[in-house]
């Protein structure tokens, strides 16, 4: 099992932006290609105030800062490049992530509505590229409630109607015991989901985004690593019943740590790649590339971590 996606956190909210402008993109780009990666998600299109392009939608509804990059043209342009398939991330106002009780707001509802809107403007505008490739919903559930549900299946069949059918994908987390705030000092929570429990909620979940989700890719770092492998094979199982394609969003970063957030121990990553293959997952993709894996990144240690999977990718006996 070999990464062939990534992320590209463009807005870096919680993660340290690079600054990079669009040669250091393309050498990244140009890393990337070297190593086998074909898909590129926008992580969101935007988050609060902060936007990847001019978006007139969000100017009007969110009072964005004006980017002074068209980030989505630039990245379409590299992964047409380099051959690769990009998908767009919708918008996050960053309400989500600071009210518990958000789902039953009006903010839930008028957000999702912003976000219809953005999907028209950003197929309007780029939907003409090769590059574009699919549709990223950038809110992270662990959980059933039936608002997300509602919410994931009238967005995602949106996109879908919009783009003539291109595949949705979504990116959820186990409620493990590392299912912590990042804004915290704790690492850990003793209160955390049962494999029986995971099952029963994305049991219902699944069966009502049925046709409004194409790709299931679980983030893979809210388990322990012993217990990684039993939840793999869960997420295919449910990916197979409900007639969706089965990722792994392997992350590239530690969250065994105290300081939020540092590359991986390459140990820890080539033991998640090893549990989803033999969990028979279709494609690994990460969270991400850019900051935790590069040669090209801000941290030191994404360099050695890129050689030593160099190292195991061309050691790989097939």
């Amino acid at each position: 099992m070999l990464i062939s996606g990534t992320f590209l956190d463009e807005i870096s909210h919680d993660i340290p932006h690079q600054n990079w402008g669009e040669a250091e993109w393309d050498a990244d780009f140009q890393a990337m290609k070297r190593v086998g990666i074909d898909t590129v998600i926008l992580i969101r299109s935007g988050y609060g105030r902060w936007a990847t392009y001019p978006s007139a939608v969000l100017a009007r509804e969110e009072s964005i800062y004006a980017p002074p990059v068209d980030l989505v043209e630039m990245y379409l342009r590299l992964s047409e490049k380099y051959g690769m398939t990009f998908f767009f991330g919708t918008y996050d106002s960053g309400r989500f992530w600071h009210d518990e009780n958000y789902w039953k707001t009006q903010a839930f509802i008028r957000d999702n509505d912003v976000n219809m809107r953005v999907v028209e403007e950003v197929w309007q505008r780029y939907g003409s590229s090769p590059a574009f490739g699919g549709w990223y919903l950038s809110l992270e559930v662990s959980r059933r409630t039936g608002a997300m549900t509602d919410m994931y299946a009238k967005l995602g069949k949106h996109c879908k109607a919009v783009s003539n059918g291109l595949p949705v994908l979504i990116s959820p987390y186990i409620d493990g015991t590392k299912a912590v705030s990042q804004y915290g000092g704790t690492l850990s929570k003793e209160q955390a989901t049962t494999l029986e429990e995971h099952e029963r909620d994305w049991s219902e979940i699944l069966s009502g985004i049925q046709g409004a989700v194409d790709i299931l890719a679980f983030q893979d770092g809210h388990v322990h690593y012993h217990e990684l492998a039993d939840y793999l094979r869960i997420n295919k199982q449910l990916a197979d019943r409900f007639g969706m394609r089965s990722w792994t969003n392997a992350e590239s970063f530690d969250r065994d740590m105290p300081i939020k957030f540092l590359p991986i121990k390459w140990e820890k990553l080539r033991l998640k790649l090893e549990a989803a293959r033999e969990a028979g997952v279709e494609k690994a993709i990460t969270f991400e590339f850019s900051h935790f894996m590069s040669p090209n990144s801000a941290y030191i240690q994404a360099h050695h971590l890129y050689n030593r999977y160099r190292e195991y990718a061309q050691n790989l006996d097939f």
